[in-house]
C-alpha cells in the first residue's frame, strides 16, 4: 500500500498535466445538453453537488491512475491480470451492460411503481444514451490509447462499462426511491461488467473508472434537463 502511494505521489504532477485536456472533453457535451432543454424544476445547489460526487470522483480517479509507465498503477494490475487470468474469457459483459435498462422496463410491467412515466421515461434514456456515448466516442479517438490486448487504439475509456452505469443509474432513477434495494441491484451489476472488462483483458482500471463516471454524469444529466412533455405524467422530483 504504501508503495503504491509512493508512485501516486510522484506521478500525480505529471498525469495532471498529461491528462489535463480530459477534462475539458466533458464541459462542451454537458453544456450543450443542459442548454438544449432548461431545467424542469429549480433545485437547490446541494442537490446538484449530491448528484455529482460520484461521477466526479471517479473520473478524476480513472485519470489518476491513467499512467504509462511500466510501474504505474494501471500496468501493475495488468501484469497481476497476465499472471493469474491470462486465459480468463466471458461474453457475459456484452449482455449485463443492458441488464438495468431490461430490469427498468420489466419492473414496469409487473407493476413496480416507477418514478417516470413510459414515454418520458424512455425519452431521458434515449438522451443519456446520445450523451453517454458522445462523450465515450470523442475520447476514445482522441486519447486512441492502446488496449491492454493490443487489438486496437480504442481503449480509454471503457464504452461496455459507461454503458452499464448509465443503465445502473436509469433503473435506480426510476425505482431506487421506493425500492430501497435497487441501487446495489443495479451498480451491483455495473460493477460486475467493469471487473469482467479488465478480467477480459479489453480495459485498464483507468478505463472502467472514468467510464463509470461518464455513464453516470450522462443520465444524471439527461434526467435533470428533461422537460417531462409527452404524456400526461410528470416525475415528482423532490428537493432536499
Amino acid at each position: 500500500m504504501i508503495r503504491i502511494y509512493d508512485k501516486l505521489k510522484i506521478q500525480l504532477p505529471v498525469l495532471l498535466r498529461r491528462n489535463f485536456i480530459l477534462f475539458c472533453s466533458f464541459f462542451p457535451a454537458i453544456s450543450f445538453a443542459q442548454k438544449s432543454d432548461t431545467l424542469f424544476l429549480k433545485k437547490k445547489p446541494a442537490y446538484y453537488i449530491s448528484k455529482s460526487i460520484a461521477p466526479t470522483g471517479l473520473i478524476i480517479s480513472g485519470i489518476l491512475v491513467n499512467g504509462s509507465g511500466e510501474e504505474s498503477l494501471k500496468n501493475e494490475l495488468k501484469e497481476e491480470h497476465d499472471e493469474h487470468f491470462a486465459h480468463f474469457h466471458t461474453h457475459a459483459d456484452d449482455y449485463l451492460q443492458y441488464a438495468p435498462i431490461g430490469l427498468a422496463y420489466g419492473f414496469d410491467a409487473i407493476g413496480m411503481h416507477s418514478k417516470t412515466d413510459i414515454a418520458n421515461r424512455s425519452v431521458i434514456l434515449l438522451k443519456s444514451e446520445l450523451l453517454m456515448s458522445g462523450l465515450v466516442t470523442s475520447l476514445k479517438y482522441t486519447t486512441r490509447n492502446l488496449r491492454p490486448d493490443g487489438s486496437a487504439h480504442n481503449s480509454f475509456p471503457s464504452g461496455h462499462t459507461a454503458q452499464a452505469f448509465a443503465a445502473a443509474t436509469f433503473l435506480t432513477e426510476e425505482f431506487g426511491h421506493e425500492y430501497k434495494c435497487t441501487p446495489y441491484l443495479a451498480y451491483g451489476i455495473a460493477s460486475s461488467v467493469g471487473m469482467l472488462r479488465i478480467a477480459n483483458n479489453r480495459h485498464y482500471l483507468s478505463d472502467v473508472l472514468v467510464g463509470a463516471g461518464i455513464g453516470i454524469l450522462s443520465t444524471e444529466v439527461a434526467y435533470l434537463t428533461h422537460h417531462y412533455k409527452w404524456g400526461k405524467h410528470h416525475a415528482t422530483l423532490h428537493v432536499y
